[in-house]
């Protein structure tokens, strides 16, 4: 299929996508878009557009054209309508990052820390090229393993400890360059002896 959608998405593959299960309207992801639905009003269901959109993020790992058009026949909008939202938001991923997906803070006080020294000695270490990368619509760079990917972003809610990042869902506080490879170490996937 050759649709409108899929040439203006940005969706491309990357080694991450080893790490993420195809977009497949399962069962529960289907229940739960149906619950996420009904808390609007049958009027304002397209309301429900961001929800839907992070429970597919949190399943999938990114939003891909085939997500989009599912939410847009879910919701009966023009897919466009969820275009225009996942391009809007930095945090909505449209291709997949790796299975460790570190976000640096780039505001004042963790670039002032060191942030950039960072994420430099990030990508050193992990192989990552972000030569591509773009503040907005193509944030992340992966790995070549498919292993790790990196971002910037902005406040991570610790200003004075910095420089801050996230690695998933886990929090670390004043990692400088000098302790990015302990940090890379404690998420690389363990191999069988």
């Amino acid at each position: 299929m050759n649709s409108t959608l899929e040439q203006n998405i940005a969706s491309p593959e990357t080694p991450g996508t080893k790490h993420f299960p195809p977009f497949e309207p399962t069962p529960d992801l289907t229940a739960a878009a149906d619950k996420a639905i009904a808390a609007f009003p049958p009027e304002h269901k397209q309301a429900a557009v961001l929800p839907l959109i992070h429970e597919i993020q949190r399943r999938h790992g990114f939003i891909s054209a085939q997500a989009i058009e599912w939410i847009a026949a879910k919701l009966e909008i023009e897919p466009i309508r969820v275009l225009e939202v996942v391009s809007f938001y930095p945090g909505v991923r449209q291709s997949a990052p790796g299975k460790f997906h570190i976000r640096v803070c780039r505001t004042l006080s963790c670039a002032m820390a060191g942030s950039a020294e960072l994420m430099d000695k990030l990508c050193e270490l992990t192989g990552i090229d972000r030569s591509d990368c773009d503040s907005h619509h193509n944030p992340v760079a992966v790995s070549p393993c498919g292993n790790f990917s990196v971002e910037f972003v902005e406040c991570l809610a610790s200003c004075g400890t910095g420089p801050v990042c996230m690695v998933n869902d886990d929090f670390h506080e004043a990692i400088t360059p000098d302790k990015a490879a302990d940090l890379i170490g404690a998420y690389k996937p363990k191999t069988p002896q």
